[in-house]
């Protein structure tokens, strides 16, 4: 293994923001818009195959508690995978007009209160080692608060 010199550490603002850009724009351009791309090609496939108009009929009842369209579920669902492709997945259904401003005022916290579930189950609870028994209840507490989030939102919104 090569050791690597003793790197100076500046205390320049500067450098410090800039440094910090760097490793912002790494993370944006690496982890976060793959997942953004991925959903948005995703909703737009589900869109032309017509799937997209089926999930919103079946699921309009229960997103109609929330004042959201049936095609709102994906978000959530997606949500439920990454935040970021739940993001968009909403970006996509607004840009179609399916979504308005308000509907994703209201979607906004249940995106990130119950976001990237299946990501934190490896890397936070098993690295935890927090017992496998404990896990859907976890899960079912950050899915309530979105509900909970959602419901509040629909009357402030």
């Amino acid at each position: 293994m090569k050791n690597n010199p003793p790197v100076a550490v500046s205390h320049n603002p500067f450098d410090v923001f800039v440094v910090g850009a760097r490793k912002g724009f790494h993370i944006a351009i690496h982890n976060l818009m793959p997942n953004v791309i991925m959903a948005y090609v995703i909703a737009e496939m589900l869109n032309l195959l017509g799937v997209m108009a089926f999930i919103g009929k079946v699921f309009a009842p229960v997103m109609g508690l929330f004042g959201l369209p049936g095609e709102a579920v994906t978000v959530l669902l997606t949500a439920w995978l990454s935040s970021s492709a739940g993001t968009g997945v909403a970006v996509s259904l607004l840009a179609k007009g399916v979504l308005t401003g308000t509907d994703i005022t209201i979607l906004a916290p249940a995106i990130f209160l119950m976001g990237s579930q299946l990501q934190y189950m490896g890397r936070l609870l098993g690295v935890a080692d927090v017992p496998k028994k404990h896990w859907p209840l976890l899960m079912l507490t950050s899915v309530l608060n979105a509900v909970i989030a959602m419901l509040v939102m629909r009357f402030i919104a």
